[in-house]
This record gives structure tokens, sequence and C-alpha cells, in this order.
């Protein structure tokens, strides 16, 4: 699924859309998926079906609420997993020839709705184990208060993050959240959340996000 893919006839499918390369005479492959088609002229180079962050029509948020509010005790710490939606680049060398949305979009406004901003929108319940699903983000959550937090959604800042990859699996970085007073503070590391993953991008920490509501 993501990775290298040799330019030859075959399907590849990634969750509920499938894409089928054909050869041609030539030297060309065919690249279809649904209704849409690129003709691409084979040099031995391979497609790369890469894992990409949820920015939908362009947001740059994206809000996970927990099915379950998660509290945490003073000076204490969990860490858990969310499943969060991802998008998928298709590649040749540096060029992007396909952009598409695994699954349904959703969003929601974050914020009041005089000053509030658009985000991608998912919900999910909080694991203790890594789930199955194709898209996943590890949270760290750390209370250094003396009070019991309440937790119930994280608002993550994810336009140029870098994402992780694995054959059957996406990853956001590892997310950082810190419940200072009233305000969760939010820090997308840049980092793999686990060893052995695959890289797309530089890996780059990305300013931090104060939920302020």
């Amino acid at each position: 699924m993501f990775g290298e893919h040799e330019l030859r006839t075959q399907f590849i499918k990634i969750a509920d859309k499938k894409i089928h390369l054909l050869e041609d005479k030539g030297g060309i492959v065919r690249y279809r998926r649904d209704d849409f088609e690129v003709i691409i002229k084979n040099n031995g180079e391979k497609l790369k079906v890469l894992p990409a962050p949820a920015l939908g029509y362009g947001v740059k948020l994206l809000m996970i609420k927990f099915r379950d509010p998660l509290v945490i005790p003073p000076k204490d710490a969990v860490a858990g997993f969310v499943e969060a939606p991802i998008e998928v680049d298709v590649k040749i060398g540096d060029l992007t020839i396909d952009h598409f949305i695994l699954g349904k979009e959703k969003y929601a406004l974050y914020g009041a709705i005089e000053a509030g901003v658009i985000c991608r929108y998912q919900v999910s319940p909080f694991y203790t184990e890594e789930p199955e699903s194709i898209g996943v983000a590890k949270l760290i959550v750390s209370n250094p208060s003396s009070e019991w937090k309440p937790l119930e959604r994280v608002v993550v800042p994810i336009k140029g993050t870098s994402m992780y990859y694995e054959n059957t699996k996406a990853y956001y970085p590892l997310l950082l959240v810190t419940l200072k007073n009233h305000s969760p503070e939010v820090n997308n590391t840049g980092r793999p959340p686990k060893e052995g993953l695959n890289a797309v991008g530089k890996g780059l920490s990305l300013p931090n996000f104060l939920m302020r509501w």
C-alpha cells in the first residue's frame, strides 16, 4: 500500500480507494483512479504512494474529540493513541500526480462564531494501545499542575507537518499535550511516534498551539 511500487500492470488498494496501473505500448503506463487518469512514460523510476496530512480544503488545524473525556491526576501523565484522518499523495520523482482523501471529510468550527476557524474533525476513542486504523496519532498528555485536569479534545496544527508510515498505516508525528492552567498547549514535535517508520518530510517541530477555547 504505502511506499514504492513498480510501474507495471497491477492494482494498489488504499483503504476505500483503488489505483490501477496498466502497461501500454512504447513504455507507457496508464495510471487510473476512479475517473482520473495520467499517462506516464516509464523510465524505471518507481511510483510513490505516501500519506499526507488531512488538510481538506486548506485547513491548518485538526480537531480530534475524544469519545469519552480523559482525566489526568496532578503531576502525572498518560500516553495513548487516537484515530486520525489522512490523505494520500501519489508521486513520480518529486512531482505529485494525484492527491485524494480517504473516507468521509468532516469539519468543525473551533472557537467563537465571530473569531473561530474551520478544522478537520474526527471523533475517536482514546486508546492505551495502538489501534488498527489506517491513520493514527500518538499523544502524551501531561498535567504539571497540582489539580486534576480533564481533556475532551485536542486541536493539532497540521499544515506543513511531516508524516510517517509503514506498509499499511500512516502516522502523525508524536503530539505532546500539556495541561497548563485552563488552556492545553499542543506541540506537534515532528518526531516519529515509534522507531522503524518511513518519513515524509523533514521531521521539524511546528510552533506550539494554545487551545484557548
